[in-house]
C-alpha cells in the first residue's frame, strides 16, 4: 500500500529529515518518491532500508552529479529521487551501515558545501528585502509587506546558518581530537 505525507524540513535540518525518513522505514514504510514538502512511501518489512539525502555540489542535471549517482548505485544504493539539489538514497540493510561520508573531513566539507548555499539565500533575502524596503518605503504596502518577508527570512535563515556553523566547528573540534 502506497502512503504520501506532506512534511517541510529547512536545509539546516536535513539531519532531522534523514532520521525522520529512517524512523519511517523502521515502522515499515520505504521511501520510494520525494518532491517539495512531499514523500511518498511504500509498505517494506520494518528495518528493511535505510535512507541517506545528499546536497549536490552542482546543478541535479551535471555529468559530475550523475556519475555521482551511478557510483553509489554500482554500490547497491538505489536513487530514489531528487529535490532542490538534494538526492534521495536508500539501500537495504543486509547487516552492514550505509553512510554516504566516511570520515570527519569529508562532512566538514558536506557542511561547508550546505552552508555557502544558505548563505547565498541569506544575502538574496536580505538584498531584495532592503530593495524593497528602500523602493517602496511609504509608497507601496505590496513592496513594504514583500520586503518585510525578505527580511522575516532572511533572518530565519541566519538562524539555520548559525546551527550549521555550530555543527561544523563540533566536528571540527572531534577532528582535532583524533587527529
Amino acid at each position: 500500500m502506497r502512503k504520501v505525507i506532506h512534511k517541510g524540513f529547512f536545509v539546516w535540518n536535513f539531519d532531522k529529515e534523514e532520521r525522520w525518513l529512517n524512523e519511517m522505514a523502521a515502522k515499515g514504510l520505504a521511501l520510494i518518491s520525494v518532491g517539495f514538502c512531499r514523500y511518498e512511501f511504500e509498505d517494506c518489512m520494518p528495518g528493511e532500508y535505510k535512507i541517506c539525502l545528499q546536497f549536490l555540489e552542482n546543478n541535479f542535471k551535471s555529468i559530475e552529479n550523475t556519475k555521482y549517482i551511478e557510483f553509489l548505485e554500482e554500490t547497491g544504493a538505489e536513487h530514489i529521487g531528487i529535490c532542490n539539489r538534494w538526492a534521495y538514497f536508500r539501500k537495504k540493510t543486509c547487516g552492514e551501515d550505509f553512510q554516504l561520508f566516511s570520515d570527519t573531513s569529508s562532512r566538514i566539507k558536506y557542511l561547508t558545501r550546505i552552508i555557502r548555499f544558505t548563505m547565498l539565500l541569506f544575502i538574496l533575502n536580505l538584498y531584495f528585502g532592503c530593495f524593497n524596503m528602500y523602493l517602496c518605503f511609504s509608497q507601496d504596502f505590496k513592496g513594504n509587506f514583500i520586503g518585510i518577508i525578505n527580511l522575516i527570512l532572511a533572518v530565519f535563515i541566519l538562524i539555520g546558518m548559525i546551527n550549521l556553523f555550530k555543527k561544523r566547528k563540533k566536528l571540527k573540534k572531534e577532528q582535532q581530537i583524533f587527529e
